[in-house]
């Protein structure tokens, strides 16, 4: 037995077993259950196969207005939450801030509040009351109060200032820390042959940080597309006006536990994981991570 043990052949599968079983325990089997669900029938106590009905059930106004939704938010907070964290690490990583490190903490302490308070205070402060921060502010600018979460514009508006605030810290830490392993040394040589800051940061900066942004690309992908608790907080329940704040979990959260309708549920989450890897697929195919070295 002990043979057997300390065998250099049967280590690493001993060490690797962990992860196999909670990967199979986990994740293989729910999204395989998941799977099986989403051409059920699923009733108190019983199930039947009903074939691809559930995927039919898709093709509605309600679906796509989710989808669409989703989209939009994924899209606006990548145009937001990539560049705009990026160059603020840029500042902080440089030796001419000061109180760098104030910045960074000050910085990421959103992403450590609870979402449902950040959401509750949000929804306080774009109301459509009066006395609302917003409001008031648009007052004093001379401009008429507004329905923040009425309209879909507006409503978007607010969901991406929500995670623009929570979520800016945590992706400056990312790149910082890519930031801060790239030689010194590198920014000297260039500085010596002439390249200014911008070109510092376009040839130097911006190429070796290209990993550590594909993955920030990545779960920003799915983080937007599994976004609910936000939008559920902000419209106080899930039932926003004419579904301006429906989001596919939201969808998926609506059919699959208020209506107790697990099948249709399933459906909408395996279809929600296809297009998230299929577009998280494109995205890493168009940075080149298939390509084959020569």
């Amino acid at each position: 037995m002990n043979k057997f043990l300390y065998s250099s052949r049967v280590a690493p599968y001993v060490f690797v077993l962990p992860f196999i079983l909670s990967f199979l325990i986990f994740f293989a089997y729910p999204v395989i259950t998941t799977i099986t669900m989403s051409f059920q029938e699923v009733l108190p106590g019983q199930t039947h196969y009903i074939g691809l009905a559930n995927y039919k059930n898709l093709w509605s106004e309600t679906f796509f207005a989710a989808l669409k939704n989703s989209s939009r938010y994924t899209f606006w907070t990548l145009l937001v939450l990539i560049p705009l964290p990026l160059v603020l690490a840029v500042f902080l990583n440089s030796k001419l801030t000061k109180a760098s490190a104030f910045f960074r903490s000050a910085l990421f302490i959103p992403s450590l509040t609870s979402v449902v308070v950040a959401g509750t205070i949000f929804r306080l402060v774009f109301g459509s009351l009066d006395d609302s921060v917003m409001n008031a502010f648009r007052h004093l600018l001379g401009m008429p109060t507004i329905n923040w979460l009425a309209n879909s514009a507006t409503g978007m508006l607010v969901m991406v200032i929500l995670a623009t605030w929570r979520f800016t810290g945590v992706n400056i830490i990312y790149f910082l820390s890519a930031l801060q392993s790239i030689p010194h040394e590198v920014y000297e040589s260039a500085e010596i042959d002439g390249a200014n800051a911008w070109q510092r940061f376009w040839r130097i900066t911006l190429p070796l940080l290209k990993p550590v942004s594909i993955y920030v690309i990545t779960i920003s992908i799915y983080g937007g597309y599994s976004m609910f608790t936000e939008s559920y907080i902000l419209w106080n329940g899930n039932r926003s006006p004419n579904d301006i704040g429906l989001t596919m979990i939201g969808l998926l959260y609506r059919e699959g536990i208020e209506k107790n309708n697990l099948g249709f549920g399933s459906a909408i989450g395996i279809t929600l994981l296809a297009i998230t890897m299929v577009i998280n697929v494109i995205q890493l195919r168009f940075f080149g991570l298939f390509r084959k070295e020569d």
